[in-house]
This record gives structure tokens, C-alpha cells and sequence, in this order.
């Protein structure tokens, strides 16, 4: 099948977003599918301009329509799937339903072009809490269009259990791997006092660091014996290390339980040097805090990560592809501190190697859960 994948952005190196695009990319490839990439970015000169595989469709130029005029104007994007003869159009929701993508999606399907619009975090409103005026607006746009706009499609694309979003049947995936890419930790021997601890995000409020960061501090001021360190890996802003309405900041915390020696930010890390801060250790944290944005229901990539790379985890959310594992434990969705103590207790009782943990969650692989979603439009 010639299949276009539709995103509004670019690609970055370092971005986990761009990372699991192109890992999708490569399971519908594997998959036998043409595919062809169509996104937006920056050209040599600094133009904003429109790509399709590294062909510019599109060259809006430098000046402040150019901006706007990307926003609106698609129809070189639907000339090139009626030229090439693309059957189907998987776009990734970038918070950007209006009258222009309506247009868009309408023109895929009078043209009898499948398309499904995946949405990354659902119900996602909240995520916007704290965001820019302009951030606030987009939303308030969407929210007036979105139902339009799924009823363009032919699904929409959920990595959660709802068999229907903005009026719209869902295909129900979950996050993929690329076991390829991603290699398994090195089995560390028990019996050592010291125990450490990893997290990786691209961080927000909504992973709960803090909390983690809590626990430990409660731990040793009811006489925890253990040492401790608790490995943060990933950019942080100033909101997560000293406060905001959303929760205690990290620093703040650490200073008033002295721990500060306990937790190691190690800023945003690749290739061997993650690998490595991973064999160190010997537990990995999730997210803590999707209750925050009043997320309950997720299947989060990172789980799948630490998963793939055979780290046993804790996270607070529902993840039907994890919630009976026997490598993770669940911390409830709430404010309070994380118990340290029990979590410490129910690493030392675990017997499973990376390798099994790893194995466990073969079929969630990025060919599988694309296979998926071709085929029920497929076969509909």
C-alpha cells in the first residue's frame, strides 16, 4: 500500500517524539508499505518550508505569513496525494483542528484516500494548564473543530482503551518498540546496600519526579538504611527544580530533607553514555503524576522502554499491557510521597532477568501495532 504519514513539525535528533515517528515509519516499511514522509520545517536558508521525503513541496519563505500561510494552505499536500496515488494518510494530531485540516481530510476522502489521525495523549486539555496565551488559544480552536475534523476520518488512532473519541470510532494500539534500537541492560547482582534508582523523561509535571524525590526524604527520616540514588536523566526547567503551582520543586525538596547527595541530574544522554547511567542500575521510575491532567488511562512509550531494555519499574497510572506484570508495582495516582521503603522490598523479592522481562513484551514491537492499525482499515 502507498501510504503518506502527515506531520506539522520537524524532526530533532534528541526529541523521543521524532524518535518514535520514525520508528513507526520503519515498522509500516517492514511491513511491505511505500510510505512516504510528508512534515514541515526549515530549509539551509532559513525558509519555512514543507517536505515530502526530502523533497520541498512547499516554500513559504522567511516573512510573518509565511507562518500563518503554512497554517492554511495544504493543497500541495493533496495535489501530491492524488499525483502519486496514495491510499492512505496516517497524520499525527498536533492540536491544530480547524477549518483548513477539515478541508484537508475532506479532500483525502472525496478522493477515496483512507486516513486516521493518531492522538498521542487523550484526554489531553489539561496537558495546556500553564501554557502560553497562544498555546491557550490553538486549544480553544481546537475544541470547536475537533469533532468536525474526526468525522473526516476513517478512525482515530488512541494508545488508550476508549472505543470512541470526538464522536469517531477508534483503533486502540499500543506504544510500540524498536528492539532494534534499543539493548538490553546488563544483569546487576543483588546483596549491595545501595540501591539506584533511574527516571527518563522529557521532563513535566505530570512524571512526578517530585514525588519520588519525596519518598526518598521520608525514607531517611524514618530510618532508612539503604543508599540511595535516585538518577534523573533528561532536561528539566526551572518550574521542576524549584516549584510551581503544580507541585514542590525538586531542589526544594532534596534541601529540606539534606538529600541532595542522593539524586543525580545528568541532563539529556544518548547511545552509550544512557546505556551505561541504565547498568548502573537497578529500578526505573515512570510516570507518577498523570492524575495531574487528569489522565488515568495511558500507554506511556517510556514503560515500554524500560520494558524493552529489561529494567523492572513503578508508575501510577492504568497500563493494561503492564498493570499484572510481575516486574513493576503501582504507586497510587495521588499527591502522596512514594514509599521507598516498599518499593526497596519488592525489588529485593523479584527474581526475573532482563532478558524475560524484555521477551514479555515481544509483540509490542512498531510492526505489530502498525499491522494493526492497517489492517482493520483494511478490512472494514
Amino acid at each position: 500500500m502507498r501510504i503518506l504519514f502527515l506531520i506539522y513539525h520537524g524532526f530533532s535528533e534528541h526529541s523521543g517524539i521524532s524518535k518514535k515517528i520514525k520508528y513507526q515509519i520503519k515498522g509500516l516499511r517492514d511491513l511491505g508499505h511505500k510510505v512516504f514522509v510528508c512534515y514541515y520545517d526549515y530549509d539551509n536558508s532559513g525558509n519555512k518550508v514543507r517536505y515530502i521525503n526530502d523533497d520541498i513541496i512547499n516554500n513559504y519563505g522567511k516573512n510573518f505569513l509565511s507562518g500563518i500561510i503554512q497554517r492554511i494552505d495544504f493543497s500541495k499536500i493533496v495535489k501530491f496525494t492524488i499525483e502519486n496515488r496514495i491510499e492512505f494518510v496516517y497524520a499525527r494530531s498536533f492540536i491544530n483542528a480547524n477549518p483548513f485540516t477539515i478541508n484537508l481530510f475532506r479532500k483525502f476522502k472525496e478522493h477515496g484516500i483512507k486516513s486516521v489521525i493518531e492522538i498521542p495523549t487523550y484526554p489531553y486539555d489539561h496537558e495546556y494548564d500553564g501554557s502560553t496565551r497562544k498555546e491557550k488559544f490553538e486549544l480553544v480552536v481546537d475544541k470547536l473543530f475537533r469533532k468536525q475534523l474526526a468525522k473526516q476520518t476513517d478512525r482515530i488512532i488512541t494508545f488508550t482503551d476508549n472505543k470512541e473519541i470526538f464522536g469517531q470510532k477508534t483503533c486502540c494500539i499500543s506504544n510500540g518498540i524498536d528492539f532494534d534500537s534499543i539493548p538490553l541492560k546488563l544483569k546487576k547482582d543483588k546483596g549491595s546496600n545501595q540501591i539506584s534508582f533511574i527516571g527518563v523523561a522529557e521532563i513535566q509535571y505530570w512524571h512526578g519526579f517530585d514525588r519520588f524525590i519525596h519518598g526518598i526524604g521520608e525514607y531517611y527520616k524514618n530510618g532508612g538504611t539503604h543508599n540511595i540514588k535516585f538518577h534523573i536523566v533528561g532536561g528539566i526547567t526551572d518550574h521542576e527544580m524549584h516549584g510551581s503551582h503544580f507541585a514542590r520543586g525538586f531542589k526544594d525538596i532534596a534541601n529540606e530533607y539534606n538529600i541532595n547527595d542522593k539524586i543525580i541530574y545528568h541532563g539529556l544522554l544518548f547511545g552509550k553514555e544512557l546505556d551505561n547511567v541504565f547498568n548502573e542500575c537497578d529500578f526505573a521510575v515512570g510516570s507518577l503524576a498523570r492524575h495531574r491532567c487528569n489522565i488515568s488511562e495511558i500507554k506511556t512509550l517510556k514503560n515500554r522502554e524500560y520494558a524493552a531494555r529489561g529494567i523492572p519499574f513503578i508508575y501510577s497510572e492504568t497500563d493494561s499491557d503492564f498493570d499484572k506484570r510481575s516486574y513493576i508495582i503501582k504507586a497510587p495516582a495521588d499527591e502522596s510521597a512514594i514509599d521507598i521503603k516498599k518499593t526497596i522490598e519488592f525489588y529485593e523479592g523479584l527474581n526475573i532477568a532482563p532478558k524475560d522481562i524484555r521477551n514479555s513484551i515481544k509483540n509490542l514491537s512498531w510492526k505489530n501495532q502498525m499491522g494493526k492499525i492497517v489492517n482493520e482499515i483494511l478490512n472494514e
